[in-house]
């Protein structure tokens, strides 16, 4: 990372990279589904719903990756105010993380192009 684990940055990044992928997500999806929709026959079983779901794991990975390096400095932290950076930083990139799962389910049950 470019910032250490105890910076303020890193309390707004989480969650600014869960809004910006379900912008691109649903608008890509509001996109693709105009341009070239899959056949619906094929249910949530295609290319669009497969790439959805690949982006929401790359997402889910890189937030889970900035949570455990924010997570693993707090106890090298000796300053308290850095130490609590530190760990609300991860705390809020474990909650994006969670909160991009849980915004892809959908993905898993249902046709993209409703």
């Amino acid at each position: 990372m470019i910032f250490p684990p105890w910076h303020p940055i890193h309390l707004i990044t989480g969650l600014t990279v869960w809004a910006v992928w379900f912008v691109v997500l649903y608008g890509g999806l509001s996109v693709a589904c105009e341009v070239v929709p899959p056949d619906p026959e094929q249910g949530p079983l295609n290319w669009l719903n497969a790439l959805l779901w690949l982006s929401t794991l790359v997402v889910v990975g890189v937030l889970g990756w900035a949570a455990w390096h924010c997570a693993r400095a707090t106890p090298d932290c000796t300053q308290p105010n850095r130490r609590f950076v530190a760990r609300t930083s991860a705390g809020l990139y474990f909650l994006s993380a969670f909160a991009t799962l849980a915004v892809a389910v959908p993905v898993w049950f249902l046709p993209p192009c409703l």
